[in-house]
């Protein structure tokens, strides 16, 4: 694969690229829907059948950390934990496999130095604002620009190599500098009203008993809703600095692409 900032994330086929952690998104959405609907009675009452799809949750995650893509990993195997949660699986195997997932992200955290550095930066970013700082400390200025109704469409300064990744990962901190609060609003509520939708589409295909639509409604709220989170979370400091598209507004192919198809 194609290394850009000491990750293997995409694969060159001639003219495109493709970012194959994208794909497992959808791919792990489809799979679970499948296996919940012909497995129900295991899921939802013995150890096997929880199991089992974790067995696959666990070596897809293994893939994504080899490149490595942790935002990727962290959407995975959030949606097919909330996808599982919502099978009715057993409250006590779903919390003893939970904390046992978030025990191994921290410990990939702690065991990675420049995962660790962000993970300080973030408690403070404006203890090192040219360093490990320097994309939120460069991001919050695009916030404070902004202000109320921002500096008008196009007219953002920080995106001209203030700040790093500022047309995918940062994208948001953009569209607040130049559309403001009252802009930075409007997106998110739009995100809220899409995800609202998308749950309410699937709780009526499930009354019309098709449960396999129901979940894959119900898995693609859960990438949806994660993956904008942890966009604007990163960008207005909220969360540490993760690398992950804003659903259809951040630049990349792959993701709009598999956006498209999630939505569809």
């Amino acid at each position: 694969g194609r290394e850009v900032n000491g990750s293997q994330r995409w694969l060159p086929l001639g003219p495109l690229t493709l970012q194959p952690s994208e794909f497992a998104k959808l791919a792990m959405v489809v799979y679970l829907a499948g296996y919940m609907v012909r497995r129900e009675h295991e899921v939802r009452n013995e150890w096997q059948g929880f199991l089992k799809p974790m067995a696959v949750l666990f070596a897809a995650t293994l893939l994504l950390m080899i490149e490595p893509d942790f935002g990727a990993t962290v959407i995975v195997a959030g949606s097919a934990f909330g996808m599982l949660f919502l099978a009715g699986v057993k409250l006590g195997h779903f919390m003893l496999v939970l904390l046992g997932a978030l025990g191994a992200m921290l410990v990939l955290v702690v065991s990675a130095p420049y995962r660790l550095k962000r993970l300080t930066a973030y408690t403070d970013p404006w203890a090192d604002p040219f360093d490990t700082g320097f994309q939120l400390t460069q991001s919050l200025i695009a916030f404070g620009r902004g202000e109320w109704l921002g500096v008008g469409l196009g007219n953002s300064v920080q995106k001209l190599f203030y700040l790093p990744e500022a047309h995918t990962d940062f994208v948001f901190s953009i569209w607040a500098e130049e559309m403001g609060f009252v802009g930075a609003i409007a997106v998110i509520s739009l995100y809220a009203a899409l995800i609202g939708r998308i749950l309410w589409v699937g709780r009526t295909v499930l009354a019309a008993g098709n449960p396999f639509g129901a979940y894959i409604c119900y898995g693609v709220a859960l990438v949806f809703s994660g993956q904008a989170f942890v966009n604007m979370g990163v960008s207005s400091g909220l969360l540490p600095t993760k690398g992950l598209t804003l659903p259809f507004v951040s630049y990349g192919g792959t993701s709009l692409i598999i956006c498209c198809c999630m939505l569809a």
